[in-house]
């Protein structure tokens, strides 16, 4: 993972969100450079309208999003998240799932950006799966196999989202611990049944 050049790319594409230029044909004299102090997070609350849910008043709900390489001495804990892509197309297809790898913020150009570096999951297939009802995501990877990584603004998180790995005919080993999973598998259901908010967001 190269972060400066995700940096870059992140940078870009905030200053010239209109623009049909792939990053990869950005000439290097219009890539913008930064040199400036990148603050670290460990957590990111989220907050947003769940009528649904029994919640607070007026329907608001808060919830908070993790990114620590130790939780309470026992493994790491990455946080999955939805993100906006689409607000015009319903539900699920509006969306995309990530999971967080460390929340931070910076300025540049007097512009406060609070981010997120994440890795992507891509859907398998272009609706839910018929059995259970839940859409199937799987790791985006690159073509050696590593993780493929993104900055995106926090702006963009919608909220926590859940996943439930697809365990297929296989066994799963005793010794699989919870921080484990989502490195563990290759394909997870996206819960809509994990609250009411995300039964209305993720259909």
């Amino acid at each position: 993972m190269n972060f400066t050049a995700l940096l870059q790319e992140f940078l870009y594409n905030q200053r010239n969100p209109d623009s049909e230029t792939a990053w990869e044909d950005v000439p290097l004299r219009e890539r913008p450079s930064f040199h400036g102090k990148l603050t670290l997070y460990a957590s990111a609350v989220a907050t947003f309208y769940a009528p649904s849910d029994i919640c607070g008043v007026g329907g608001m709900r808060k919830e908070r999003i993790r990114a620590v390489s130790s939780w309470r001495k026992e493994g790491v804990r990455y946080d999955c998240v939805f993100v906006n892509r689409d607000a015009s197309l319903p539900g699920f297809r509006g969306l995309e799932v990530a999971r967080v790898r460390q929340f931070f913020s910076f300025t540049s150009g007097g512009i406060f950006y609070p981010c997120a570096l994440v890795q992507w999951f891509h859907r398998t297939a272009d609706i839910p799966d018929t059995e259970t009802g839940m859409w199937i995501v799987e790791r985006d990877v690159k073509a050696d196999g590593s993780p493929f990584f993104d900055i995106i603004h926090l702006d963009s998180i919608i909220r926590a989202a859940h996943l439930l790995p697809v365990c297929g005919e296989d066994y799963v080993p005793r010794n699989l611990v919870f921080h484990q999973t989502l490195d563990a598998f290759r394909s997870f259901y996206v819960n809509k049944f994990i609250d009411h908010h995300a039964f209305e967001i993720a259909f």
